[in-house]
């Protein structure tokens, strides 16, 4: 999704009371990250960074705690999953699940792409190209004035860790980097004690494309559909 478009959205779901939906999310990033890799954050730098983005979101200690429990339970077979779309208007979707149910999940997505003229799902790969992961960092812009930072320090300084360029949307500095640099990343931020509100591996469109406001608000109905899945974790589009 292009980023300018990925935080509006983010910002109309705080104002739409949509948080509701992300508590039970995170956990799954959790669960599944503890699963993985162990239930240590301190050894485990998928987990690290799951607990980070729960935090962020005011996620409280006892739902992290019991997330990452559930990693050795039943509930927690869970498994991570890909699908890609078209729609009208040239718009392409990636779409990234966690579930313990995959058949049902793909029916549940089948459901809202019949229900959207011109939209369908297509065979995974055939739209991954159109996509780069990327490393992606999140601070408040405050956060640099607070440590006597300013943009071009920081960027000096993090190029040496695989930044490859800093972007300023609203109060949020995103720092973007290759994906096999999320680890290097890291460790500039927590090295320049610049605290980090999110960090996430994104898949950021290569061709983003500009819609009518009219076009925007057809596709905005698939997208909130998806979005507002249990099973969806993230979406990506090429919209800019």
């Amino acid at each position: 999704m292009g980023r300018a478009f990925e935080y509006r959205r983010a910002a109309k779901e705080k104002r739409w009371d949509k948080m509701s939906k992300v508590f039970p999310k995170l956990a799954k990033a959790i669960t599944l990250a503890a699963k993985e890799g162990g239930g240590d954050p301190a050894s485990n730098a998928k987990l690290r960074t799951a607990i980070l983005n729960a935090k962020a979101q005011n996620m409280p200690k006892d739902n992290i705690e019991a997330a990452i429990k559930r990693a050795n339970s039943k509930e927690g077979q869970l498994v991570e999953v890909s699908y890609e779309g078209k729609a009208n208007h040239g718009v392409l979707l990636f779409i990234e699940c966690m579930t313990d149910n995959p058949t049902r999940t793909i029916a549940n997505l089948k459901s809202y792409f019949n229900k959207t003229p011109g939209a369908s799902i297509v065979n995974n790969g055939s739209l991954e190209f159109m996509f780069s992961k990327k490393s992606v960092f999140e601070c408040p812009l405050s956060s640099l004035e607070t440590l006597g930072l300013s943009l071009e320090d920081m960027e000096l300084a993090l190029i040496d860790y695989g930044l490859e360029s800093l972007e300023v949307i609203e109060d949020l500095v995103i720092a973007l980097g290759d994906y096999t640099s999320f680890k290097e990343l890291h460790e500039g931020f927590e090295t320049l004690k610049i605290p980090v509100q999110k960090a996430s591996l994104q898949r950021i469109a290569n061709a983003p494309i500009t819609l009518s406001p009219e076009a925007l608000a057809e596709s905005e109905k698939l997208l909130d559909r998806i979005e507002e899945d249990d099973d969806v974790i993230a979406l990506y589009t090429n919209i800019s």
